[in-house]
């Protein structure tokens, strides 16, 4: 299976991501030609070659109106003794800064918020007031652009993840939550080259180290803001992450979306025939080397797991006993519940049931075994499982969308349709499922 693996070590950020993954594509410059033929309203996307502590990388350009934009970590302990204004000032010359993504805590606000400056003052760049963007007007622009229906998709559902975090933030509906005009334009261009490089690579399952997000404050519109800053926070919430002696924000709002959106596991690097490395460098110089480091290669075939296997012989159920019990036993959770005839003690006739379980499940299991059924004793085995990968997918049809599971590993593939979907269609046809089968081979 085609996989990816992300070393978050030194965090995420849209525009390191994108690099690294055009690290990994064989037309880098007809990617950046797509990308700016997709006519962002303002953006301009380069790519260039750079090098740090003496490894060879690429780095993302995205400007609008032909700046680029950064944001500002502060120094509290600079700020205590030289006051406001020395914070005030350290953001307009820019300051410390991860990379050019990270400006993105600026964009997202509500139009009360309007009358505040981005660091980069309208008088120091002779920009006019900058205007808001909501998330009906992204959804808009998104739906015009150029890219395929699963790209869109995938980006509307990262920005859905930004969204909603900065509407819990901010105790505003999705609605009303607006994005920074001039940044956004750029988060879009982020986003949208991570989903397409990720399709156009075709990546089948995306994994990820833990996530470092840096540690100290960073100046935002609202404010100065601890690290990771509260809406990156919510994003990351339930994932592996870690804070370091790195002083600076490592894992912006738009990194930390995508990786919510696509990586499926955190962990340790699987075992992996490593086919293409890539390096999406930062701009700024860390005693660490700055940079978002993906591998692109083969895993091992289909996952293994383990399962409980729970068995139990009965002779004095009635079939309708034993089917009530597979019923309570399914709503306990139990992964697969099925019977065997068997013959037992005095030559009787019995049923063996087995339910087969998460390990950590079976003393759940055990006790609904014992409540339904007229067993005496269960016996428990833990079996190592072998599966292939299943995922569930739209295909558009003659008789219209229907789901399929496929299903894959070990060098096979499977492609089956949802007998439910068949069904509904046969009844509204008059079509056999059989026949609605032939039909879409």
């Amino acid at each position: 299976m085609k996989s990816l693996y992300i070393d978050c070590g030194m965090g995420a950020a849209g525009d390191m991501l994108t690099a690294a993954l055009l690290g990994l594509s064989p037309d880098r410059e007809g990617f950046i030609s797509r990308m700016n033929g997709l006519e962002i309203p303002g953006v301009t996307v380069a790519c260039r070659e750079v090098s740090k502590a003496g490894i060879g990388g690429l780095s993302m350009e995205v400007l609008i109106g032909g700046e680029e934009e950064t944001s500002v970590d502060v120094d509290l302990t600079a700020a205590a003794e030289h006051g406001h204004e020395e914070i005030h000032s350290h953001a307009e010359e820019g300051g410390h800064h991860h990379d050019d993504e990270d400006h993105e805590h600026h964009h997202h606000h509500h139009d009360e918020d309007h009358e505040h400056h981005h660091h980069h003052h309208d008088e120091d760049h002779g920009h006019h007031h900058h205007h808001h963007t909501s998330m009906a007007t992204i959804e808009e622009l998104v739906s015009g652009l150029a890219i395929p229906e699963k790209v869109r998709e995938d980006v509307m559902a990262v920005y859905r993840i930004i969204a909603e975090a900065e509407s819990q933030v901010h105790g505003e509906p999705v609605s009303e939550i607006h994005f920074h005009e001039v940044g956004s334009m750029d988060a879009v261009a982020d986003v949208t080259a991570v989903c397409l490089l990720i399709h156009e690579l075709g990546i089948q399952k995306i994994m990820a180290s833990p996530i470092h997000v840096g540690s100290g404050h960073v100046k935002c519109a609202h404010g100065i803001l601890p690290v990771p800053a509260p809406a990156t926070a919510l994003i990351l919430q339930g994932l592996p992450i870690y804070s370091g002696d790195i002083r600076g924000e490592l894992c912006t709002p738009t990194g930390a979306a995508l990786l919510r959106h696509f990586v499926t596991e955190f962990g340790p690097m699987p075992v992996m025939r490593v086919e293409k490395i890539g390096y999406g460098m930062g701009k700024k110089d860390f005693p660490v080397l700055n940079a978002v480091r993906v591998l692109m290669g083969e895993t091992n075939d289909a996952p293994r797991d383990q399962v409980a296997r729970l068995d139990c012989n009965v002779d004095d159920m009635t079939a309708e006993e034993i089917g009530f019990a597979m019923d309570g036993l399914f709503a306990a959770g139990a992964r697969e519940v099925f019977t065997t005839p068997v013959g037992m003690k005095k030559n009787r006739p019995g049923t063996l049931i087995t339910v087969l379980c998460s390990p950590e499940d079976r003393d759940k299991m055990v006790r609904t075994i014992f409540r339904l059924t007229s067993t005496i004793g269960v016996r428990e085995t833990i079996c190592d499982r072998y599966v292939l990968h299943r995922a569930i997918e739209n295909a558009d049809t003659p008789y219209g969308t229907i789901r399929r599971k496929v299903s894959e590993g070990y060098g096979v593939r499977r492609v089956k349709y949802e007998y439910d979907d068949l069904a509904a269609i046969a009844a509204r046809t008059g079509l056999t499922v059989g026949e609605i089968r032939k039909g879409l081979n």
